[in-house]
């Protein structure tokens, strides 16, 4: 195949599918990963896809959110993020086999989770030291270390996911619209949220005001997978939200 023709077939699979990882492009176009490596810094240079960390994502026409270290997303919002998290953890019950997702709102339940009869996994490394010393049953995902957002993430993540069925998942989010639903910066860090959300019963997102009507490079899952914590804020109407999912408003 040539040159030009990758390109073309690339950029129709990634604008159908909204992202691609390289791996996938690679087998669908019968290359080698390095060339498809290339391929997505000349596309991305070109205006034609986005290429982030692990593959590429689709160009969207709306304001794409940049993603931000721990630091600086623990510092925004914080009272809001702290209520919403003493909320979700009045959720947990005895037994409950839990998974949390690493973030900046679900790392405030490490705060307000009192629930010793739970299990807890999560992917978050501060988060999961958190739980540990407050003498919560804790198990940390295997796999690769994210320094910007002390999240594990990778195949080994992903493969460890598979083999559990959790009866609640706290999600976080960087994004959220009507159309594409929840999403993040990180193409690993949306397949790690999408498989937990599948081995889910019941699949909660926290997500303070400044998360609606933000859209981040990958989606991993449509509204109506997930229960949506906020906190009210003045501005917030989530009247179109209510339409394909709950959203529960403190």
């Amino acid at each position: 195949m040539l040159t030009q023709e990758r390109f073309e077939e690339i950029t129709r699979i990634v604008t159908r599918d909204g992202a691609a990882t390289v791996p996938e492009l690679a087998r669908l176009l019968e290359t080698s990963e390095s060339t498809i490596r290339r391929d997505l810094v000349q596309l991305d240079s070109l205006g034609k896809v986005r290429k982030v960390h692990g593959g590429a994502t689709a160009v969207r026409e709306a304001e794409l959110v940049q993603e931000r270290n721990m630091q600086e997303k623990y510092s925004r919002n914080i009272e809001d993020k702290r209520t919403i998290a003493a909320y979700a953890a009045t959720l947990v019950r005895p037994n409950d086999f839990v998974f949390l997702d690493a973030g900046s709102t679900t790392e405030q339940l490490a705060t307000y989770l009192t629930e010793k009869d739970a299990v807890y996994v999560t992917n978050g490394i501060t988060l999961a030291q958190k739980l540990a010393q407050r003498g919560l049953k804790t198990l940390l995902l295997a796999g690769r270390v994210k320094a910007t957002t002390d999240a594990v993430i990778g195949t080994e993540a992903v493969a460890s996911l598979q083999h559990y069925n959790f009866s609640k998942g706290f999600f976080g989010t960087n994004g959220i619209t009507v159309e594409e639903g929840f999403t993040t910066p990180d193409i690993e860090e949306a397949m790690n949220k999408r498989v937990a959300m599948e081995h889910c019963h019941k699949c909660y997102v926290l997500a303070d005001a400044s998360k609606f009507e933000v859209l981040s490079n990958v989606s991993f899952a449509p509204l109506s997978k997930g229960v949506i914590i906020t906190a009210a804020q003045e501005a917030l109407n989530v009247n179109s939200y209510k339409q394909h999912t709950e959203v529960i408003v403190l």
